[in-house]
This record gives structure tokens, sequence and C-alpha cells, in this order.
């Protein structure tokens, strides 16, 4: 998949960091961070290229993809505050307390225009896939939400089996019965690391939901 992105590399004192997000906005896909359900609704368009960022998040270890979900029309299903989405590798040590300081700084981006590696994210998620299966499995996802944004932090593994579930869900959700009238079909879902002690699970719920006219 061809991603058109816009991409930034604010300094933030001696540290110079490399920022990419979607050049147009995602205008059919809202996410709301899971407190501790979260909904991420998308048409066909916006799921799409949603797996195609997480692929590219998958490959980038050195980048911050940051997504305006919030930029997008007002969804008519969920409830909560609407938020950006971050993805980061564990490696970068993003802390979101640090984000709105680094977000403030993306002021001038240059045009940049990149193909995902479809082949190499299906044998990334499968990779995952069959690492999952083993009693000392650690490969989760990782989230947390500050200032209006959910983050997500994981590895190559996570983010490219993640990167497979949107890509299913936009193209088996327009396939399924009430998708066509305009009803939210429920595709697939985003379960990060729970926390510790228990209580209902963490999730996001990955719904589509063909655009009104």
């Amino acid at each position: 998949m061809r991603l058109r992105l816009t991409e930034f590399r604010p300094r933030i004192g001696p540290h110079e960091h490399r920022v990419v997000q979607p050049r147009h906005t995602l205008r059919h896909a809202s996410l709301t961070a899971p407190e501790p359900i979260g909904l991420l609704l998308g048409d066909h368009d916006g799921l799409n290229r949603l797996a195609g960022l997480f692929s590219f998040a998958a490959h980038s270890r050195h980048t911050i993809v940051h997504v305006p979900l919030r930029d997008g029309v007002p969804p008519d299903k969920g409830q909560g505050e609407r938020v950006n989405l971050v993805l980061a590798h564990h490696s970068y040590g993003l802390r979101p307390s640090k984000w709105p300081e680094l977000r403030h700084a993306l002021r001038t981006g240059a045009p940049l225009s990149v193909e995902t590696d479809q082949a190499r994210t299906r044998d990334d998620a499968e990779a995952w896939r069959r690492r999952q299966t083993h009693a000392d499995f650690r490969d989760e996802l990782r989230h947390a939400t500050h200032a209006r944004t959910f983050f997500l932090f994981g590895s190559r593994d996570a983010f490219a089996q993640t990167a497979v579930d949107l890509a299913w869900a936009a193209d088996w959700g327009p396939r399924q019965k009430g998708a066509d009238t305009g009803a939210s079909v429920l595709a697939t879902g985003v379960s990060p690391k729970q926390p510790p002690g228990g209580g209902h699970p963490y999730e996001v719920l990955v719904c589509f939901k063909k655009p009104a006219r």
C-alpha cells in the first residue's frame, strides 16, 4: 500500500525526533480510548489506511506515527471523548507526558510517500501468532491515554499483527449483514496488555461503518 504522509523532524533539547502523520485526514475514522472498552470506528478507506499505518510503524523503530483521528467527521455511535492515536516502538522510549511538547513542535513538515511491504507484514504477524502460544510470551501492545491521545507501544511483530487484523476488518466489514444499510459491524478488536490486579479487560473494539451519504 502506498501511504502519503507528512514528515516532521522536531528537535526537543539535544534530541531530534521523526514524526509522521497522514497527509490527508481519515475523514470517516474515529477512536475513543478504552475505559476499559474503547471503539475504533471506520469505513473501508479509514480501516485500510490505518492498517497501512500500523504496517509502516512495525518497520519504523525510530519513528513516531501520529494519526489525528479527532479531525474527522464526528461519529454517530460510541460514547466517551474522541482521541488521537500515536504508535511507537517500546524501544523508542516515548513518554506520554512528553508528547504535548513534541506535538506542539510539529510545525513545518515535508511530504513523504512510502510503500508498505504487505508480504513482510504478514510474515511478521505469523511469527507473532506462533510465539503467542508459548508460556513465556510477553510481546503485547502496551497502552496509555494522555492529553486526548491514545498511545500504543509495541514491537515490529505486534504492530504487524494489528495491521493484518485491520486490513481484514476493512475487507470483511463491508460484506457483513447490515453493513450496506449503515449499521455498525463488529470486525475485530485490539487487546493491549492488561494491568495487574484483574478487573474488566481493556480492549478497543474495531467496527466497520459505512459513512452516511
